[in-house]
């Protein structure tokens, strides 16, 4: 009888001894069907289908725009103000949606959770494309808006546009995996994070000028402010379709803050760090994932 000590294990591995993230890329194609049917399914059985996803971001800034910019006058002093709104709203609806779904993944997912394993950060990381695939109509839209208006972008602009995304992604990834993490035992904390996206929208420059805050706020608070990764997302995304969209003769008034890529490159620190936070939580309890479901 062969001694099991003695068996080869060559090709091998425990499971949960992998590298996180980074064993994602062996399944790639597992990746590639969580995402497909995950878009494939969001408007299942809907009539309008993926016309939901131009329709609920339009209501939206048009909510906005009407009792914010026009009835609350937060559009006095920042011309295109409608530009500027939606420039910010879909930074922020990208965040929303992905930190959101990758909470949630693996409680959604429970089913293959218990049955098979593969490494479980699949499961956020699917999320969070499909979050972005759902933002690319939003997208579409402001591209469409700022052509009609001249749109004239310099190469460091649309630098800033893969910079403000790779900001959102790595924040909502690495916050996505430690809430979904603590969410398999205590459902309280979706919960949570339905909270802190009540926030977002208001702690970063989408409905008013960083310059406020640049004038109420210390220096300190306003620095603080400012390397918030959403924060400097946002600027960059004014920066880049925003502020070229406008005429000549506005340039002068437009504010902009200084060192808006120094706060970036902080805020990618910050972003990076909260990632590595985040799978190394993951890492600790995903042992207990499928007893815990």
């Amino acid at each position: 009888m062969t001694n099991p000590a003695s068996a080869d294990l060559t090709g091998f591995s425990v499971p949960g001894s992998g590298r996180g993230i980074l064993d994602v890329f062996k399944y790639g194609y597992l990746l590639r069907l969580l995402i497909r049917k995950g878009t494939q399914t969001r408007y299942h059985g809907s009539v309008l289908g993926w016309i939901w996803s131009y329709v609920k971001p339009a209501a939206q800034f048009l909510i906005y725009y009407l009792i914010l910019g026009v009835l609350l006058g937060f559009s006095r002093g920042i011309d295109h103000f409608p530009i500027y709104m939606f420039s910010g709203i879909v930074v922020v609806n990208l965040f929303n949606e992905a930190f959101s779904n990758a909470t949630k993944s693996i409680v959604n997912n429970k089913a293959l959770v218990k049955k098979i394993y593969l490494p479980r950060e699949l499961f956020p990381i699917a999320d969070v494309f499909i979050a972005f695939v759902h933002f690319l109509p939003q997208l579409a839209i402001l591209l469409a808006v700022v052509l009609l208006f001249g749109w004239a972008p310099t190469l460091v602009q649309l630098a800033g546009i893969f910079l403000a995304l790779i900001l959102v992604v790595t924040l909502a990834l690495g916050l996505g995996l430690f809430f979904g993490a603590i969410n398999v035992t205590f459902r309280d904390a979706q919960n949570f994070v339905e909270i802190i996206l009540m926030f977002t929208t208001w702690l970063s420059p989408v409905l008013y000028s960083f310059a406020l805050v640049r004038e109420k706020a210390p220096e300190w608070l306003f620095d603080l402010y400012m390397i918030n990764p959403l924060t400097s997302a946002v600027e960059l995304f004014h920066s880049a379709f925003w502020y070229p969209s406008l005429n000549p003769d506005m340039l002068d008034t437009a504010a902009r803050p200084d060192n808006i890529w120094a706060f970036a490159g902080i805020g990618l620190v910050i972003a990076l760090v909260i990632l590595a936070f985040g799978q190394f939580v993951f890492r600790k309890v995903e042992g207990r994932f499928a007893q815990d479901l």
